[in-house]
């Protein structure tokens, strides 16, 4: 199997250039592949399913009428990104992410910014993810989100841009992992003569920085991950995490307050919990605080995490700056807050709740992207140029009714990558979810993050439970010389 023949199509391709060309640090891989026996690429893509397959490595798809478990795809050709373009992404996700937690303490603090009206104070109060119970809080160090995963795109001008921030419970950056496991397996020689930047040592930062949340006193603090359980679709992410992380991982039934501490039950008794890193939504943390029919939770938890006696990671309250509603108004938060020009722009965005905007998103359905901005996963949107009329009716019904949910964006021409499809390639397109850990002395970005695919030919839609998938992504070092991931295997002995 070669590279020959594959078309770019006019979009922008993240390994060739508009003339046909290998962007800079492609060569090795393109010349690698094109040098593969027949038939012998394809192999190499059953043998990494099949390792997807007997890892484990799945998630769950809701909606139909039985819950279905599945791999998630993955694609063997790699996504590099330049070292200079990952300088300038670094610094734009490191300023991004100190200015939205600038706003999250505001908000539940002092208001300022509702104050002098940068951002209208009735947007950001009737938010989905605003937490009435979550104002006056402190978090350790002022610190609120501190595990972010931030969605970018491409577009055809070659820009990226951010395409949404997700300040909750960020999934997905176990495939980042995984997938970089696969490739070293499937390219080795490749892989190290490229000089990728790693992202094996994630587990250990995210434990550094979930160690550092705790009170100052504590010898070794006591960390657990906080699942909702085995039917929660990013299960295997949890359980991933907590053993490569070496700490437990707990459901609600397993947690207890008393005397105003959280506990642990054990074998051994009950022991102290001094830091949660919970992937449960806000809603389920404490039928105390937030609903009462909650099987999930804690009772008390937020009492003694306001007290101080237990961190939290995310703190809970943080969706409020990743509505879809507010992420319009970023910009002007990094300029309230930092004095800073955005290094990474938005995606041109249309709020349905301003008159003006409203009028021309009715006027142009055929035209936009329109999300419902409490929705995820791919859900709750149009993509106009690929629906229908009567779709579009719908739409202009449910905007008309309640246009304070929805806001608009061109249709971008999102960048390409080639994917395997039977015996050749062909251009699909990606966005890009690096990882950023915000800790009380430093902010880290993981080198890349998660390339999602939309595996479907023509389809602008990455989600996994709309029939994405992945590729691993190479961060390649200026410098150059041999991957340090792979150097340091090698010190390991692995």
């Amino acid at each position: 199997m070669r590279f020959d023949g594959y078309d770019t199509e006019g979009f922008y391709d993240e390994v060739f250039d508009s003339q046909g060309k290998p962007r800079p640090g492609a060569d090795l891989l393109i010349q690698r592949v094109n040098a593969l026996p027949e038939s012998e690429l394809q192999r190499r893509q059953k043998a990494a399913e099949r390792a997807l397959l007997n890892l484990g490595i799945t998630f769950n798809v809701y909606g139909s009428e039985a819950q279905t478990e599945k791999i998630f795809p993955f694609d063997i050709v790699p996504r590099i990104v330049q070292a200079k373009e990952w300088e300038i992404i670094e610094r734009g996700l490191k300023q991004r992410i100190k200015a939205l937690n600038s706003f999250i303490d505001d908000v539940y603090n002092d208001q300022n910014i509702l104050k002098d009206g940068i951002v209208p104070a009735e947007l950001v109060l009737s938010a989905d993810g605003f937490r009435k119970p979550c104002i006056g809080l402190k978090p350790p160090g002022g610190i609120w989100c501190h595990i972010t995963g931030t969605d970018l795109v491409r577009g055809g001008d070659g820009e990226y841009y951010v395409l949404e921030d997700n300040l909750r419970c960020p999934s997905g950056v176990s495939y980042v992992l995984e997938n970089r496991m696969l490739m070293k397996r499937t390219f080795p020689m490749v892989f190290d003569a490229c000089s990728v930047q790693p992202v094996t040592d994630y587990p250990s930062r995210l434990l550094d920085m979930l160690q550092g949340l705790a009170n100052p006193g504590v010898r070794i603090p006591n960390v657990v991950v906080w699942t909702p359980g085995i039917y929660n679709s990013a299960y295997f992410e949890h359980s991933f995490l907590s053993q490569q992380m070496g700490v437990p991982l707990v459901e609600g039934g397993d947690l207890v307050v008393k005397d105003g501490e959280v506990m642990m039950r054990t074998t051994k008794g009950l022991e102290r919990v001094d830091v949660i890193y919970r992937r449960i939504d806000d809603d389920f943390m404490d039928p105390t605080t937030f609903r009462a029919d909650s099987m999930l939770g804690v009772p008390g938890l937020m009492k003694a995490y306001s007290a101080g006696k237990v961190a939290l990671a995310n703190a809970p309250g943080t969706g409020v700056a990743d509505d879809k509603a507010v992420y319009a108004y970023v910009p002007e938060i990094i300029r309230y807050y930092l004095d800073e020009e955005p290094i990474i722009n938005n995606v041109p965005t249309y709020a349905c709740w301003r008159e003006d905007d409203r009028q021309y998103v009715l006027e142009n359905l055929d035209k936009l992207v329109v999300k419902a901005v409490n929705e995820s996963g791919g859900y709750g949107m149009l993509v106009g140029p690929h629906s229908t009329v009567a779709e579009q009716e719908e739409f202009a019904k449910r905007i008309k009714a309640n246009p304070r949910t929805y806001i608009a964006q061109p249709t971008l021409a999102l960048s390409r990558v080639p994917v395997l499809v039977d015996d050749h390639f062909e251009g699909r397109h990606v966005d890009l979810r690096p990882y950023i850990l915000y800790g009380a002395k430093s902010t880290y970005v993981l080198p890349g993050g998660l390339t999602r695919v939309a595996l479907k030919k023509g389809s602008l839609v990455v989600n996994s439970s709309q029939g994405g998938g992945s590729k691993d992504t190479w961060v390649l070092n200026a410098e150059g010389g041999p991957s340090p991931e792979s150097a340091l295997q090698k010190e390991e002995g692995l």
